[in-house]
């Protein structure tokens, strides 16, 4: 069911939100989605890294099993909190919305918006910079068109205020974005930074 939904959300968008908001899954399920897409960017992202290379004007590179592993488990733990923390985000503001919902509703919402960004670790298996920015770009753009039209649907509230809603969102998104590469800076200077193989 989790997959038709991603599916559904890829090829008709506001009829499959309106699926989602009449049949709920659970908290169990919005998880279950969220932790198995997750995995996507961190096994991808650790196979080219390890096993394929990276390649950057005329010089390639890739990292040793144990740097890619660790870089792996962080950008996944990473990818699951601010999911977490964005539904969590979407809930806290209902209330400025005067609208009533619960974290599974919000916590769907996010986990199906993000969806486009964890595929985008599909293109981590051609380790070009160009083309991974290009489909990041894709990612994102399909993201937030996502988050535009399921607000109004799932949070129950008309199209106008819902776009407030979304855009007060993504603002709570980039602030994330941010918080998470500061911390990668932080991590990387105590000597936790990448180690390339030779």
């Amino acid at each position: 069911m989790l997959f038709s939904h991603v599916w559904g959300l890829a090829s008709h968008t506001k009829e499959e939100w309106q699926d989602i908001d009449k049949h709920h899954e659970g908290l169990g399920s919005s998880l279950a989605h969220l932790l198995l897409m997750a995995l996507i960017p961190a096994i991808c992202g650790y196979f080219s890294s390890v096993h394929i290379g990276w390649n950057i004007g005329n010089n390639s590179f890739s990292l040793t099993h144990e740097s890619a592993i660790f870089m792996s488990i962080a950008m996944y733990a990473a990818m699951v909190t601010v999911v977490l923390c964005l539904a969590y985000a979407a809930l806290w503001m209902a209330k400025t919305f005067n609208t009533e919902t619960t974290y599974q509703q919000t916590l769907e919402l996010s986990a199906y918006v993000a969806t486009p960004l964890y595929m985008v670790g599909f293109a981590a298996l051609y380790p070009e910079p160009w083309f991974v920015m290009v489909a990041g770009l894709v990612g994102v753009t399909y993201a937030v068109y996502l988050l535009y039209t399921g607000v109004p649907i799932i949070m129950h509230i008309p199209e106008e205020r819902g776009f407030i809603f979304a855009s007060s969102l993504v603002t709570v998104g980039l602030v994330m974005l941010v918080t998470v590469l500061i911390a990668t800076v932080i991590l990387w200077s105590t000597g936790a930074g990448p180690v390339f193989s030779h």
